[in-house]
């Protein structure tokens, strides 16, 4: 397996462990009344945090373990990331969109925070399985 496949692995796996603990936290702390009303700043940058340090020991461990390749990118690489990069961005302009029409409506702050950070996570999950994918099954440069 390439080195920036296990990357890829690495990014998707930690951005659903660090959305799905998140929604675990929100909805433990809803205990029935509206979510809009639940205190989520915390948890919300505490799993992001975590996600972000995760990722940096996950992707420090695996080039320990693992050193071939760890800091070799060749052309083949460098396009895959690009074309993951390209689709996963995607739902940061959807997100972005998202949160700018909620606003506009006034929604309230919950919602179009947890629209962002849905999408920041989705453009992570996506675009790693575009990488995933590019690298199993090949992939049509431009």
């Amino acid at each position: 397996m390439a080195f920036e496949e296990k990357r890829a692995w690495i990014m998707a796996l930690v951005a659903v462990a660090g959305y799905a603990a998140y929604v675990m936290v929100v909805l433990g702390r809803a205990d029935g009344d509206p979510l809009a009303d639940v205190s989520y700043a915390g948890p919300l940058l505490a799993t992001v945090a975590a996600a972000i340090v995760a990722s940096i020991a996950l992707n420090i461990v695996v080039s320990i373990v693992s050193p071939e390749g760890a800091n070799e990118k060749d052309q083949r690489d460098r396009e895959i990331h690009r074309l993951g990069e390209y689709i996963g961005q995607s739902f940061v302009i959807v997100g972005g969109v998202a949160a700018l029409a909620m606003a506009l409506a006034d929604w309230d702050q919950f919602w179009i925070a947890n629209v962002i950070y849905l999408c920041f996570v989705l453009s992570a999950v996506v675009g790693s399985v575009a990488k995933i994918v590019a690298y199993r099954r090949g992939f049509q440069s431009w």
